[in-house]
């Protein structure tokens, strides 16, 4: 981008909001659902740290509440975020991936950031998050923020940044869950929460999940268990949870093409009896303390354990990682005449580690990272806002390789961020913003040892993002237009075509320069008291824009890509809901050079029928309706890719009652 990373920019940043909020001192002293009304005006987290109304901030926000939950009949996240605008989804039958902002199958996992009440879910390795561990029944609501974040969440928010809310009950409730379907799937999930006394509640939830799943050899044995007990005044928040997650899944393996086109539910040969077993341990605990009606101070500490044992190409592998993070911050809040002053300032700190001890692989490698960051967001009229914000982070990387580094070596990077936006609310209807924000990531552990052997450690990934936005809401309409181009440098990815690798094979490397440019559209109206229609279109225009893959489109990625629903009542107690998710054609991951056929295509018809009366509440699901046959995920080879299949049609049967 031109500019090098330095601690200059912290200090920038810091100086803009010191001065920002002087000068406000100073001169202060001188829900979407078919059965109501469409509003924007819900308070969220996501893009401050800090509570904030999305019509408010100068981005791209999204909020799916508990309505819209209960409307789409939805059983799991990945049902639910499929086709959200902004999104694309892999899925290579053993986990879900969702991509943001135009990125691969194999890097949306580590550019788009997943958190769980502002916990990271992303794993300090290449694995995907496991978004299974969060029953559909725990979400209050989930917010989605497209675009850059790297002055909020550092690492890894580059295509956006999903922060999944569980619910936090007040008052004594609970319910319970039961639901079968296709494929001999069967779960069930509760709740329950109370007080203890006037400053004290609790709150436990489990789930169980069993599925033989659509391809052979992949069926999976999945829990969870969740504990929270909570201390809450007007000054004081504190809280401790422990969440337990348990994941046995068989892999059914890639496919050739034929075998794909012969009998897309077939296990791949060689892969019968593989499987990945994973059990997580997270403990958590946050405290806040209110020193005035202005200023907040608050902490967040997270430990989590994973034991992942497997059986994959014909060998066992045991997988054990950990990672501790601090994260304590100071938010103020100036009630102004023209408006709110927030400003969020913070510390990051994290370390984890992760042994690998497999066949052909003996590692053991420990990350740390430490950043410094600012935000304020300031009123300069009734109407008119600025954000600016800065970021610097620090990361060393200890690591040991059988292989590369037989004794150890130890990688220093940094890398930082800085932001500018404007948000412009000329009327209650109109909103306009233009932003500007840097990301960042840095390698996970087994990237860094596992590049060309004249390669030691990867660079930073860096970038910037640009966009520019317009937001119409009314009490029945809601239209939003959102333009971005992202551009990144040293792009870190995994290129399987190389012969230098550690072992005469593929490597990570950092990648030429990239570009993404795109086009996001949604439109949701309520015709009547009844009927809600809604719409939404993207366009990615992603391409490399150096080295010899200049102007080659970027792999797994759909230029073209939509949905439209339409939302009933049919009476008080019963509603219907029905969406068609649209995917456009795209190379096969890997296919960089663009020298392979494209794959197809298609659509998703998913169709609800939903029923409530006081506590009880039932739903049928049917998701891919016309049973289309598509690739959930595909990987490219120049001697055979192979194809991981999506999900034929299946419906789920869900009732349950909460008291």
């Amino acid at each position: 981008m031109g500019t090098k990373p330095t601690k200059i920019a912290l200090l920038l940043s810091a100086f803009f909001s010191v001065v920002s909020v002087n000068a406000m001192a100073a001169d202060s002293a001188a829900s979407s659902s078919s059965s109501s009304a469409i509003s924007m005006d819900e308070t969220l987290v996501v893009i401050g740290r800090n509570a904030a109304k999305p019509l408010n901030i100068a981005a791209n926000v999204n909020v799916i509440d508990a309505a819209d939950i209960q409307m789409s009949g939805a059983t799991n996240l990945t049902d639910l975020l499929r086709g959200q605008s902004g999104i694309q989804v892999s899925d290579n039958n053993s986990g879900t991936v969702f991509s943001m902002r135009g990125f691969s199958a194999s890097q949306a996992a580590n550019n788009t950031l997943i958190l769980v009440d502002g916990r990271r879910l992303n794993n300090i390795d290449i694995a995907a998050p496991s978004i299974e561990s969060i029953p559909i029944n725990l979400i209050e609501r989930v917010e989605i923020l497209s675009g850059s974040a790297g002055v909020l969440y550092g690492d890894q928010a580059v295509g956006g940044v999903i922060n999944i809310i569980t619910k936090a009950p007040t008052e004594t409730s609970g319910g319970i869950q039961i639901s079968g379907g296709s494929f001999d799937t069967y779960e069930a999930k509760g709740d329950i929460s109370g007080a203890i006394n006037d400053a004290w509640r609790y709150f436990l939830a489990a789930s169980y999940n069993k599925s033989d799943n659509y391809r052979d050899n992949n069926d999976n044995d999945t829990s969870s268990i969740l504990g929270r007990i909570q201390y809450q005044t007007d000054v004081e928040d504190f809280f401790v949870e422990v969440n337990y997650f348990d994941n046995d899944r068989q892999v059914p393996g890639a496919l050739t093409l034929a075998q794909y086109e012969a009998n897309p539910r077939q296990v791949a040969p060689f892969s019968e009896g593989e499987f990945t077993h994973e059990m997580t341990t997270a403990l958590r605990s946050g405290y806040q303390y209110q020193l005035n009606n202005i200023w907040a101070l608050s902490a967040d500490l997270t430990y989590s354990d994973t034991l992942i044992t497997s059986l994959l190409y014909g060998s066992e592998g045991r997988i054990e990682r950990d990672l501790l993070s601090f994260s304590p911050k100071a938010t103020a809040n100036y009630h102004l005449d023209h408006g709110d002053l927030n400003l969020v300032t913070g510390i990051d700190v994290s370390t984890g580690e992760a042994d690998f001890d497999t066949a052909s692989i003996q590692r053991n490698n420990k990350q740390t990272q430490r950043s410094a960051y600012v935000q304020a967001s300031v009123p300069i009229t009734k109407t008119l806002s600025y954000v600016v914000g800065g970021r610097y982070s620090e990361v060393t990387d200890d690591l040991y390789d059988q292989l590369l580094y037989p004794n150890r070596i130890e990688i220093d990077n940094d890398a930082h961020a800085l932001e500018f936006g404007v948000n412009y609310r000329p009327s209650s209807e109109h909103r306009f913003y233009v932003r500007a924000n840097d990301n960042f990531r840095f390698a996970k552990v087994d990237e860094q040892a596992y590049t060309p052997l004249t390669t030691q450690g990867l660079d930073p990934q860096t970038g910037r993002s640009y966009e520019a936005g317009w937001d119409y809401t009314t009490t029945t309409q809601t239209l939003k237009i959102n333009a971005y181009q992202l551009e990144l440098e040293d792009e870190i990815v995994y290129e399987g075509g190389r012969t230098d690798g550690p072992y005469g094979g593929g490597a990570n490397v950092n990648a030429d320069k990239s570009r993404r440019f795109g086009i996001s559209t949604a439109y949701d109206v309520q015709l009547s008291t009844n009927w809600l229609l809604g719409a939404s279109y993207d366009y990615i225009d992603a391409e490399f824009t150096q080295g010899e893959n200049d102007g080659k489109a970027l792999s797994w990625v759909a230029k073209h890509s939509g949905k439209a629903y339409m939302s009933y009542d049919i009476s008080a107690h019963w509603q219907a809901f029905v969406e068609g998710v649209y995917t456009g054609e795209r190379y096969m991951e890997g296919d960089n050079s663009n020298t392979g056929d494209k794959l197809d295509s298609y659509v998703l018809t998913n169709l609800a029928l939903n029923y409530s009366y006081v506590g009880w509440n039932a739903s049928l699901r049917i998701d891919n309706l016309l049973d289309e046959d598509y690739v959930g995920t595909g990987y490219y080879s120049a001697y055979g890719s192979g194809y991981y299949s999506g999900t034929g049609r299946s419906i789920r049967l869900t009732a349950g009652y909460r008291f």
